[in-house]
């Protein structure tokens, strides 16, 4: 995967361990592995560890949430729920 593949806000699907199947949103990443939130189980105080083999890219990515994390602002664990039953109900 490249750098280009994967961005703040993006919405992810985990595809194995126990949280396979669920929606994510990328709160950051590194050369290897990126960190997830769903604002639930995984709240942004400790986003989930996991390496970029294990998750489904989709295209979409929330911009609000995008913005706020590129630029350092404050997001609730609200906010990362919303968007993610914003996409949920879309499909």
């Amino acid at each position: 995967m490249y750098s280009s593949d994967r961005s703040k806000g993006q919405i992810v699907f985990s595809k194995s361990g126990r949280d396979k199947g669920m929606a994510f949103i990328v709160c950051d990443y590194d050369e290897d592995y990126v960190f997830l939130a769903d604002g639930r189980l995984r709240k942004l105080e400790r986003p989930k560890k996991k390496k970029m083999i294990h998750i489904q890219i989709t295209h979409d990515v929330d911009e609000d949430i995008k913005n706020k994390l590129e630029n350092g602002e404050h997001i609730l664990d609200s906010d990362i729920r919303k968007a993610l039953a914003k996409y949920n109900n879309r499909m």
